[in-house]
């Protein structure tokens, strides 16, 4: 088993870090500088930045704020949101991030993929998909969850790989911020039909949800929000009850520190 990685995320609005439930109902979560400094220091393998009203407001990420968060942790860095072109891409790598992160952009050009990969490498590039089960199966969403797309999630997601994304970013809206578990079923089906990474986003409540997604949904990574933001799940805890569990999951920032926490916990 390779080893699974553990990423928080942070959904900007105005500035400051917000989460939701089902996309709506925002409330405010903390300083989005220093929530990053602190997972970085807490053990996270990577942090996500989505400026997730960019797109809506038709307008660019915040380059001075990804430049503060880059500044202040020292694990790769994915931003997304209102990224419509190469030079926002070349922009925001510049500031410090490590991959972009489209969502609507791709959707509505998807020769965008195809030009990242070819100019910055498929590594720079994931593919963010926020999908909702309805009646006619999986669809992708627009504009932060706003308008419903024909894309089925996952149709595109298997053209996104041949396009040259490096990585899957699955966001269950359904799931979203429910704390009922991963939409493991969908991203099991994604696990078996592609051979790029998956990172699970929607529905992390508790430390079994993760074992969970990992298990049963097969996902290479899990991203979540309110359970970090809020101190309801801590990091390092998550990754010693997930070793337990007898998941092999990247040591983080200091992979020294938990290896050795681990061999005395198990021992």
């Amino acid at each position: 088993m390779l080893a699974k990685r553990i990423v928080p995320c942070l959904d900007i609005k105005d500035g400051q870090t917000v989460k939701g439930t089902n996309f709506v109902n925002l409330r405010q979560a903390g300083d989005p500088v220093e929530l990053g400094r602190a997972y970085s220091e807490q053990g996270a393998d990577e942090l996500v930045f989505l400026d997730i009203t960019a797109s809506h407001e038709g307008r660019k990420t915040f380059t001075e704020l990804v430049k503060r968060i880059a500044a202040n942790i020292n694990i790769p860095f994915t931003v997304g949101g209102g990224i419509n072109e190469l030079s926002d891409v070349d922009r925001l790598l510049n500031a410090g991030a490590d991959k972009i992160s489209i969502n609507s952009s791709a959707i509505r050009n998807p020769q965008l993929i195809d030009e990242i990969a070819k100019n910055f490498g498929s590594q720079v590039c994931v593919l963010a998909v926020d999908a909702k089960q309805t009646e006619n199966g999986w669809k992708c969403y627009l504009n932060g969850g706003r308008i419903e797309t024909d894309k089925d999630l996952f149709e595109w997601t298997k053209e996104a790989q041949e396009r040259g994304a490096g990585e899957i970013l699955f966001t269950s809206m359904n799931h979203d911020g429910v704390k009922a578990g991963y939409a493991n079923d969908a991203l099991a089906v994604l696990a078996d039909q592609l051979s790029i990474p998956i990172i699970a986003s929607g529905g992390a409540g508790c430390k079994e949800h993760f074992r969970d997604v990992f298990l049963q949904g097969k996902a290479d990574a899990a991203l979540a929000a309110s359970v970090f933001h809020f101190g309801e799940i801590k990091i390092t805890e998550l990754k010693l009850y997930l070793c337990g569990e007898g998941i092999t999951i990247r040591g983080g920032r200091h992979p020294g520190q938990v290896s050795m926490r681990m061999n005395n916990l198990f021992r």
